[in-house]
């Protein structure tokens, strides 16, 4: 019985190898009319498939390998007699190897919809499955990087099992990646929310560790989506990027883009010690970094501008892991090169993705990101004043009080931070911590909680070290007495309403 192999690939480079040892091996070969036309433009002869099947391929191309013919050639189970007997009495090509590649959809996602539909492929698809499901005799071939292996396998008949199990697998890889690309791209551009989020990962690198030397690290990136954090970061120099680095990265960007005006946060450990906003980005910088200058030793620095060499120069007089910015003039570049293993990362502009996600082992736990603003009718005032001139410190604080761990507090004053105490399972504690880093600029600064405020004592505390103004969402079964006790200390206290919990 003749042997058949069925070749259907839209990366077609390299591909003739792979037929002409295939047809010195002893092999039919059978093409789609594109295909066809190139293999036959390298010298191997070929059979086109409309002409096996007798039907010709539909305009546009859109049918061409989806006949019984062609699948059941495929299909076919080799230790069942009524298979082939089936086989052998219709005249059925024995297909043994399937190289095919699908439409490159996600290279496409800058056409409009129309066209973008054209790039949706069926045949390719279901020639995957066909092949995969048979894989005990079909050796498939999906990825253009296997031509040369797989070429060289057939050379040295040396095609076994353990290699169409592995090739299989990639089959369905291949599938599982193009489907969640589709359905990503279709529901983004449709506009529909459902209730199925796709999410498929692959490995990118393996880090240095993770966040200790003796863990093992990787990266991963979501196949589903262009527009991630990754897909957006050049990297412009330095060492390789460490776990820990990533996550304080990420979480320093987040925190500078929400703000329109120039501004700096200073991130370690994923939290931020120093954020400030200017007139220019060097203000931000230089407020930021006062907020905390001996904690920011060794940390991440971002910026929501472009970092020119002045800026540069600065930055470079401290120790700091990595500097991510929006861009770099040529000349800061150059400057931040003398440090050898510092990285620097440019991160280009993406749209917001409008969930956060947390995977609890393998389960994901979903939210909305925490984007609602505070406005300034929001503050309802329960003690003393509210100062017209305070209110774009208290917006700035509860943004940077957003991104500290709970229990959180935020010391502000002209628009920097002074004092940042989190990750408490005590108020109380967060405010010691801050009011220790703040220090002299306590007094007269803004407090900002990210939630109530339990019990009198940390009213007394901010009392006691200056505070003027407290900054709380309220919400506690004992507010009339903290309401009561900020007034007999006559301590201005605001409550919004908004917690901004972050765990």
């Amino acid at each position: 019985m003749e042997k058949f192999a069925l070749f259907s690939v839209f990366y077609k480079d390299g591909v003739e190898r792979l037929a002409y040892e295939l047809n010195r091996a002893g092999y039919e070969i059978l093409a789609t009319k594109g295909t066809a036309e190139y293999l036959n433009s390298k010298g191997i002869e070929t059979i086109k498939v409309e002409d096996l099947v007798e039907f010709p391929e539909s305009p546009g191309g859109r049918v061409k390998t989806l006949h019984p013919m062609i699948f059941s050639g495929i299909l076919a189970r080799r230790d069942y007699p009524e298979d082939m007997d089936y086989i052998e009495r219709n005249k059925i090509p024995l297909i043994n190897f399937v190289i095919v590649n699908l439409y490159p959809f996600s290279e496409k996602k800058n056409l409009d919809l129309k066209e973008l539909l054209e790039f949706i492929d069926i045949g390719g698809v279901s020639l995957i499955r066909a092949a995969v499901k048979n894989y005990r005799w079909i050796t498939l071939v999906c990825d253009p990087s296997d031509y040369d292996m797989v070429s060289t396998a057939v050379a040295e008949n040396n095609i076994d099992m353990e290699l169409r199990e592995r090739l299989a697998l990639k089959g369905f890889q291949k599938v599982l990646e193009y489907d969640a690309v589709i359905y990503s791209e279709l529901s983004r551009r449709l506009n529909i929310e459902t209730s199925t989020i796709p999410m498929l990962f692959s490995k990118a690198r393996d880090l240095r560790y993770g966040e200790n030397p003796h863990q093992k690290g990787y990266l991963f990136r979501n196949l589903a989506s262009e527009n991630t954090f990754f897909n957006r970061l050049q990297i412009l120099g330095g060492a390789e990027l460490s776990y820990n680095n990533i996550v304080d990265a990420a979480s320093a960007w987040q925190l500078v883009n929400e703000f329109s005006e120039p501004a700096c946060a200073i991130i370690k450990h994923n939290v931020p010690c120093g954020v400030g906003i200017g007139n220019s980005l060097f203000e931000a910088y230089e407020k930021a970094l006062r907020s905390d200058e001996a904690s920011a030793y060794g940390g991440i620095v971002a910026f929501n501008g472009t970092v020119e060499d002045y800026l540069a120069e600065a930055i470079n007089r401290l120790f700091f892991e990595v500097i991510l910015a929006k861009d770099f003039s040529s000349s800061a570049l150059e400057i931040f090169k003398r440090k050898k293993r510092r990285r620097v990362l440019k991160v280009s502009d993406g749209f917001e993705h409008k969930l956060d996600y947390r995977f609890i082992d393998l389960d994901l736990l979903v939210q909305e990101k925490d984007t609602k603003p505070l406005t300034k009718e929001d503050l309802n005032v329960v003690s003393g004043e509210l100062n017209e001139e305070w209110i774009n410190d208290i917006i700035f604080g509860d943004v940077v009080v957003k991104y500290v761990k709970s229990n959180a507090i935020v010391l502000v004053r002209d628009r920097m931070t002074v004092g940042i105490g989190g990750g408490q399972t005590s108020r109380v504690d967060a405010l010691k911590i801050a009011v220790e880093k703040a220090g002299d600029r306590s007094k007269g600064a803004i407090l900002v909680s990210d939630g109530f405020f339990p019990f009198t004592d940390s009213i007394e505390i901010a009392y006691k070290y200056g505070i003027k103004l407290i900054v709380e969402p309220g919400g506690s079964v004992k507010d009339e007495e903290i309401i009561n006790r900020a007034k007999e200390l006559g301590l201005n206290l605001v409550f919004t309403g908004i917690r901004r919990f972050r765990h």
